[in-house]
C-alpha cells in the first residue's frame, strides 16, 4: 500500500482528488487520504480495476467504515435502478441512502464503476465511531448488511 489510500486510486475525476486531498494537507504517504502519484499506481488497485475490467459485474458494492450510509451516484450519474436498489438497501439495513458529498466523489472504486459502465455501484459506510471501528459492532453489522448482500447477489 506504501501510504496511499486505496480508493482514491482509480481514473473518475483522480485529478480532482489530488487537488481536493492536496488542499486538505494529504500529500505524502500517509494512513489515509493520499491519492498517490497517479491513478492505479497501487498494485492492489490495479488488480482490482484488472479482475473488474475481466467480469461482466452487473452491481457492485464496497465496503467502507463510518456513517452507516449508503451512497450510490458518481456526480450526476445515477446509472439505471440504482436509487431504487439503494432504497431497497436502505430499508434492509436501516442505513440512509444519500447522495456523496462533493469533496468526496472522485476516485473511489464505486466512482470508476459507474463512470465506466453505467451500471449500478454502491459504498456501504458500517459502524459508527473512530476507525478502526470496535470489533464489537461485526455482528450488529454483518446483520444489517446481510439483507444488502443477499439482494446484491440476485440483481
Amino acid at each position: 500500500m506504501n501510504g496511499i489510500d486505496l480508493n482514491l486510486q482509480f481514473p473518475a475525476g483522480w485529478e480532482e482528488a489530488r487537488r481536493i486531498k492536496y488542499e486538505q494537507g494529504f500529500d505524502k504517504p500517509a494512513p489515509r487520504d493520499f491519492v498517490g502519484y497517479g491513478p492505479l499506481t497501487a498494485p492492489e488497485a490495479v488488480a482490482l480495476y484488472t479482475f473488474t475490467l475481466r467480469h461482466n459485474f452487473t452491481l457492485m458494492i464496497t465496503y467502507h467504515t463510518q456513517g452507516r450510509v449508503i451512497y450510490y451516484q458518481y456526480q450526476n450519474q445515477t446509472p439505471p435502478g440504482s436509487q431504487e436498489i439503494a432504497n431497497r438497501f436502505a430499508e434492509l439495513s436501516g442505513y440512509n441512502a444519500e447522495q456523496v458529498p462533493e469533496s468526496s466523489s472522485f476516485a473511489g472504486y464505486k466512482d470508476w464503476f459507474i463512470l465506466n459502465y453505467n451500471r449500478p455501484g454502491f459504498t456501504i459506510e458500517v459502524g459508527l465511531g473512530t476507525n478502526p471501528i470496535p470489533i464489537s459492532q461485526f455482528a450488529g453489522i454483518y446483520r444489517e448488511n446481510l439483507g444488502i448482500l443477499v439482494t446484491g447477489m440476485i440483481q
